[in-house]
């Protein structure tokens, strides 16, 4: 299933954390943070709005299950959750995924403006 090309299609049942019908969750090998997660579906598609409704869906119920499962592993402090969606937005990897990134007090030294740090000067508000 899939394309045997993509990093995120054909996943090793080793590197499944969480799953769903339609949908599964592996740490990032690249972390922000430790716990971080990316929640993919199983079909091959390029981005979210790509997505039917049913994977979008399943996405969101693994965004639930992500966080039970990293406040148990890991106690985070906090949240960031993602999606990049084509190359201008910064997505590498054609094969949508959520970000799941847990965060922790003094990770960084101001936080503030969350996401809105993927254009680093305008952050800050």
């Amino acid at each position: 299933m899939g394309d045997m090309t993509c990093p995120f299609c054909n996943p090793p049942v080793e590197e499944i954390v969480l799953a769903n019908d339609l949908c599964y969750a592996r740490y990032d090998k690249f972390p922000v943070n430790p716990g971080h997660l990316l929640l993919i579906p199983f079909r091959h598609v390029a981005g979210f709005f790509e997505a039917t409704d049913e994977e979008q869906a399943a996405l969101l119920a693994l965004v639930r299950e992500a966080k039970d499962l990293l406040d148990e592993r890991f106690h985070p402090d906090g949240y960031n959750i993602g999606v990049n969606v084509g190359t201008a937005a910064g997505q590498t990897v054609m094969h949508l995924h959520v970000h799941v990134i847990p965060r922790y007090a003094g990770d960084m030294e101001d936080p503030r403006g969350g996401v809105r740090g993927v254009i680093p000067e305008r952050r800050e508000y």
